[in-house]
């Protein structure tokens, strides 16, 4: 009889748990590998130049947990590196966190959310998860805000130093790029709206001098804008920078702006045309005009060969960028992409033509399973003579880059209680 109790007891302790459906714990793990063949990837190669190839590989294990009364909680650790870079034997291998934050939700959709954590905003122009990237991009921060029906504000603050210091606050960029944040988002919209607003304001604050000196702040305003009515989808984009030069005492006036037509053939093919522009630095004046388009996810916009501002951050020049895309999905398991770039610079010189290249971007992803996704992709980029002067190398010689990608995303537990 005893025996009897305890076993009903047992069976009915998982039940009571799950009809309060109050907390729920997720498990999720990435392992992703990433075979590179580089032959004038990010900038031109030499006539005699040999190309590199590598596997770089991600592995990462996320945990989060939610209650019903608004908490929530993330951790996400990581890592990352190129194969045969940890020794076999490895007793000094770095684990880093990609996200560590925890979230509190309180009134009529109010949270407040600390730690760790990746910051995407829209079309991720200025503020971008960078997935592509083995090692991604997170930010230190407190994130406060308000999500309710057709509006979403946020406001993001944040402080950096690099040790705990016992006098002063110089703050050197090892680490973050930045010593203060404050950002301000808003935006209009839901799933079901074919219209979308975002509004953001960033305040970036540098430490200046060698020393410890005054902070210097550049402002970047903007907004982006989408509209989707059936088949189309529209996307425009605008910010200007003022302010100060990371740090500097020069002056900052710079500007960008976008627009992508997407439209929607078929079940199958999908079209779009793009326009980008940023501003360029000619040198001559005492107010820097090339604008930062600070912490995006560049891949994504400039070419996939990154030969602007994702791997050359000190390019300042401007840019004109084109691009004519295709999209085919023959099924629900495949895609196939084709991208046209043809890049000018922002700025004109006396006796240098403004065209730079064009640079060709094919991909193709394959959904082996649900948690499974094959890719692949291959780029060349035909450059210029203006190019030639500007990144080195030799246009004349095949610029190329090809890459395979297996990742694996399978969710391990979901459980509720």
């Amino acid at each position: 009889m005893k025996t009897t109790f305890i076993a009903l007891a047992l069976l009915a302790v998982p039940s009571m748990m799950w009809a309060q459906d109050e907390n729920e714990i997720n498990i999720d793990a990435q392992i992703r590998a990433r075979a590179e063949y580089r032959n004038g990837y990010q900038s031109l190669r030499g006539e005699s130049a040999q190309p590199a190839s590598f596997i770089n590989e991600r592995a990462r294990l996320g945990i989060g947990y939610q209650r019903g009364d608004g908490l929530s909680a993330k951790i996400s650790m990581q890592q990352v590196g190129v194969w045969g870079a940890n020794p076999q034997i490895d007793k000094a291998g770095r684990i880093m966190m990609n996200e560590a934050w925890g979230q509190l939700r309180f009134g009529e959709g109010f949270f407040a959310k600390l730690g760790r954590q990746i910051l995407s905003y829209d079309d991720e122009r200025i503020f971008g998860a960078l997935d592509w990237n083995v090692a991604g991009r997170s930010h230190d921060a407190l994130k406060l805000g308000y999500e309710k029906d057709m509006h979403k504000l946020h406001l993001i603050l944040a402080y950096n130093q690099n040790d705990e210091n016992k006098l002063g606050t110089k703050f050197n960029t090892g680490g973050q790029p930045y010593k203060y944040m404050q950002t301000l988002w808003y935006h209009y919209g839901n799933n079901e709206n074919p219209l979308g607003l975002s509004l953001l304001l960033a305040n970036i604050g540098y430490e200046a001098g060698t020393g410890e000196g005054d902070t210097k702040y550049m402002q970047t305003l903007g907004t982006h804008v989408t509209y989707r009515p059936e088949r189309f989808d529209l996307q425009a984009s605008a910010y200007y920078q003022t302010g100060k030069l990371d740090g500097s005492t020069m002056n900052v006036s710079a500007w960008m702006a976008s627009f992508n037509a997407g439209f929607i053939a078929n079940d199958q093919w999908k079209f779009n045309l793009a326009y980008d522009y940023l501003s360029g630095e000619d040198g001559t004046g005492t107010t820097a005009n090339a604008f930062n388009p600070l912490y995006g996810t560049h891949h994504k916009f400039y070419g996939a060969m990154d030969y602007f501002y994702a791997s050359n951050p000190s390019y300042n020049l401007g840019l004109h960028d084109i691009q004519l895309g295709a999209t085919f999905t023959p099924s629900e398991k495949l895609d196939l992409k084709a991208n046209a770039h043809y890049f000018m610079m922002g700025i004109k010189q006396d006796g240098v033509k403004q065209g730079l290249g064009t640079e060709i971007d094919l991909q193709l992803d394959y959904k082996i399973k649900k948690d499974v996704k094959l890719s692949l992709g291959y780029s060349t980029m035909l450059g210029t003579e203006t190019m030639e002067r500007i990144f080195g190398g030799n246009r004349k010689s095949w610029q190329d880059w090809a890459w395979v990608s297996l990742s694996i995303n399978p969710r391990i537990l979901a459980f509720k209680w």
